[in-house]
């Protein structure tokens, strides 16, 4: 743990010396599966993120640190509309975005809870990449999907991820590698946020 913010305070001074304003140029970033973060302005693969638009080494050390915590109070006040738990909207969240809200996957789902543009539509979430109304669609979305599978944790978020029709044709979470994996996935995030 020590050795890992050592390697991000380092990035990240490292990052402040580039990102001067001589240097103007996207940065994305990719985090393995060891949790060792990539950053490169030059992207070789889908899995990586835009996280610095023109060099913004502010922007940059934002989005390499935790900020779980900085739509808390959001959060908590749409869930207790809608009766959802925090820790599950949190680890979607988590799993979702990692809490950026400008991400969009190479699928084109877009911020804090990866809404894709048809359902933005459909939800009345007329900016995406509004924190405020991407939660208040997302979690307006997964609380009727937890409705639908009665309550049913593994089921709503195999749905939010594969859609609510792969999961009731195969009469259970889909058998597709991804959605497995964001399933145990959310809810091993569930149990971090429950403990905070």
């Amino acid at each position: 743990m020590m050795k890992r913010l050592m390697t991000i305070a380092l990035l990240t001074l490292a990052l402040d010396l580039c990102c001067s304003a001589v240097c103007r140029s996207d940065i994305y970033k990719f985090v393995d599966a060891r949790g060792v973060i990539h950053l490169t302005n030059t992207p070789t693969s889908p899995q990586y993120r835009l996280v610095v638009k023109d060099g913004s080494s502010a922007v940059l050390r934002a989005s390499l640190r935790s900020d779980d915590k900085r739509y808390d109070p959001l959060i908590r006040d749409i869930c207790r509309r809608y009766a959802v738990d925090t820790a599950l909207v949190k680890a979607v969240i988590k799993a979702e975005s990692d809490f950026d809200p400008h991400a969009v996957s190479r699928k084109g789902a877009q911020g804090l809870m990866q809404l894709m543009p048809e359902k933005s539509q459909e939800l009345s979430v007329s900016n995406p990449f509004d924190p405020h109304q991407n939660l208040e669609g997302g979690i307006s979305h997964l609380k009727a999907l937890l409705e639908q599978f009665k309550g049913d944790r593994r089921l709503a978020l195999a749905a939010y991820n594969a859609g609510a029709n792969a999961v009731l044709q195969n009469n259970g979470i889909p058998p597709y590698e991804e959605t497995q994996n964001y399933v145990r996935k959310v809810l091993d995030y569930v149990k971090h946020f429950q403990g905070r």
